[in-house]
């Protein structure tokens, strides 16, 4: 958290300061923000500008009609929601570390990286000291987040993702396939590039970071360096949010997409044909944990999930350090 300090010999902000400036950064309105925090709006107002009198910059604009964050207010959400999730992980996984019997969280979302976790955690348990397992199957893009803040203890999850607060391995490595409607020109054909899919529509993932928009896309630097210039040359998409819709939005003609091969094999469908992409770069499961996190129960989880992966060859190839460059 030393990137809140902004000025030597001032004092770091308060959690609860963090709090109340988090909530009128996401409300764009004092009244909102101080209905969500259960407080009053005059005491929310002057400790708002206190941080700024402290800080000797202003985070907000305001004016008799709106509320809008300055570029100095931007920089410090992202510091600030990063520090209340350490916050809420320190807290959390202390209070899992005070219960009776030690307990380790681990999730991942549905589909190859849930199954693989299923793996994982049976080869854990039968290890003499091992920690008892609970496993939370979560949403698209929640892992990393939970992992910070300390609603789970590992995750698995794809890359890229945002790293920030996180140690991280890759484990698998999958090939990726272009999903096409079964009549589209492309399909006639045995196999596909990448430049192949230029000027199609693609799906859409909300709130994608720009590193996600462009592995969805197969516009990443590994691939396609100096050819595309990025994600924003795709014409977009329907917006989806599971693989299911990805896959009807293709079977509709309304979309082309890049998937991992376990997908394509997993729902062979009438009207959709599946291509192998050569040079697309892999769908890439990793394992993610607390940055610099020490306990034994996490080291032991964290070896056993390579080792899972070194000797099933069927949840893909197995990674190394050097496959992969993990991307925020």
């Amino acid at each position: 958290m030393g990137g809140l300090l902004y000025r030597q010999g001032m004092d770091d902000f308060e959690v609860r300061e963090l709090r109340y400036f988090v909530a009128v950064a996401e409300e764009l309105n004092f009244s909102r923000a101080a209905e969500r925090l259960g407080m009053a709006q005059p005491p929310l107002s002057r400790a708002i500008r206190q941080m700024e009198r402290r800080l000797g910059a202003d985070l907000f604009e305001r004016d008799t009609r709106r509320v809008a964050l300055t570029s100095t207010g931007a920089t410090l959400l992202g510091e600030a929601r990063h520090a209340l999730d350490v916050m809420a992980g320190l807290s959390r996984r202390t209070r899992r570390a005070a219960l009776p019997r030690q307990t380790l969280v681990a999730t991942a979302k549905p589909g190859m990286a849930a199954g693989m976790l299923r793996r994982i955690v049976d080869a854990y348990t039968a290890l003499p000291g091992a920690a008892q397992v609970e496993i939370i199957v979560s949403a698209y893009r929640q892992q990393a987040e939970m992992v910070r803040d300390g609603r789970a203890d590992v995750a698995l999850l794809s890359v890229p993702f945002d790293r920030r607060g996180l140690d991280a391995e890759p484990l698998t490595l999958e090939p990726r396939v272009a999903a096409l409607p079964r009549d589209h020109e492309l399909a006639l054909r045995p196999e596909l590039h990448c430049r192949d899919l230029t000027g199609l529509p693609m799906p859409q993932w909300p709130e994608a970071s720009l590193a996600e928009r462009l592995h969805a896309t197969g516009r990443d630097a590994r691939v396609v360096l100096g050819t595309v210039a990025g994600p924003d040359d795709v014409p977009a998409g329907p917006v989806v949010l599971d693989s299911a819709q990805l896959l009807e939005v293709v079977s509709l003609g309304q979309a082309v997409a890049l998937i991992p091969r376990f997908l394509a094999t997993d729902n062979p469908r009438p009207d959709i044909a599946y291509r192998p992409v050569i040079d697309a770069s892999p769908y890439t499961i990793a394992i993610a944990w607390p940055e610099g996190a020490s306990a034994p129960a996490i080291a032991l989880f964290v070896r056993t999930a390579m080792d899972v992966a070194e000797r099933e060859p069927s949840v893909g190839r197995p990674a190394t350090a050097e496959d992969v460059v993990f991307a925020s």
